[in-house]
């Protein structure tokens, strides 16, 4: 297989969640493959820095700060995207709430709800926006971040396993609803990975790599370029017979 299928050249992308770790991970990938890279996320000094890799990498960028949560604010996004850029031809839905350890009996419902939001919620909104103009454009790829906890479980992480089940769900329904579109829709399911999300969970990135990289068969936890590589095959033509699945990239986590 020729390297020019992992191309994006002169693609359009929107990344959402891309403020940083993996979605900023996957934003630079997509630039040095050839695209052009909206990205979005809650936080204006982080998107704007990776909306500035993307122009360094020599590719055209939006920094569009966006409550991804909001349908007014999402279809915003998509009409700012292809008015400056064009037609988009790849989505990668990436936002995730910075969820606190719970259980169902001690999770109060607003934070149960506002997981739900941002990390099912926003992909279905950007997909809605998104897909009309995939369709009209002659096709594309959408790619759904889960997780390897969303075919697995952990303790006290409900909501998140929850959402990020219903991510791979969701994506298995939507390959089958538009695939006579010639929209392909995937996961790309993480294992533990080295973004500032750990530190928030375990104190320090050295106390996450001690507590959970041997939970992986590696021995270690990924890093956002390792994640960001299965992105870009996943949106790239190098995937052209992949639809309805989720590809795991967690070290072989799932494997015990």
């Amino acid at each position: 297989m020729s390297l020019d299928h992992f191309k994006l050249s002169g693609k359009v992308a929107v990344i959402t969640g891309a403020g940083g770790g993996i979605g900023r991970a996957i934003a630079v990938e997509f630039a040095g493959a050839g695209a052009d890279v909206a990205c979005l996320d809650v936080m204006r000094e982080n998107v704007e820095e990776t909306a500035r890799l993307v122009e360094q990498a020599g590719r055209k960028s939006l920094a569009i700060v966006c409550d991804v949560t909001s349908p007014e604010a999402t279809k915003a996004a998509v009409e700012r995207t292809v008015k400056e850029l064009g037609p988009i031809r790849v989505l990668v839905c990436g936002a995730a709430a910075r969820d606190p350890n719970h259980t169902v009996e001690s999770c109060p419902p607003e934070i149960w709800n506002q997981v739900f939001a941002v990390n099912v919620g926003s992909a279905f909104l950007m997909s809605k926006w998104v897909i009309p103009i995939m369709a009209k454009a002659g096709g594309g790829v959408i790619v759904h971040i889960a997780s390897q906890l969303g075919s697995t479980a952990t303790h006290e992480r409900a909501a998140y396993c929850a959402t990020k089940g219903a991510l791979i769900s969701l994506a298995r329904a939507m390959a089958i609803d538009h695939a006579k579109q010639n929209i392909r829709v995937n996961t790309l399911s993480p294992g533990a990975t080295e973004t500032d999300r750990m530190p928030l969970r375990f104190g320090t990135m050295e106390e996450a790599r001690k507590v959970s990289g041997p939970r992986h068969v590696l021995g270690r936890l990924g890093l956002p370029e390792e994640i960001a590589r299965g992105a870009l095959y996943l949106a790239s033509e190098a995937s052209s017979f992949m639809t309805g699945a989720d590809l795991l990239v967690d070290g072989g986590y799932n494997a015990w």
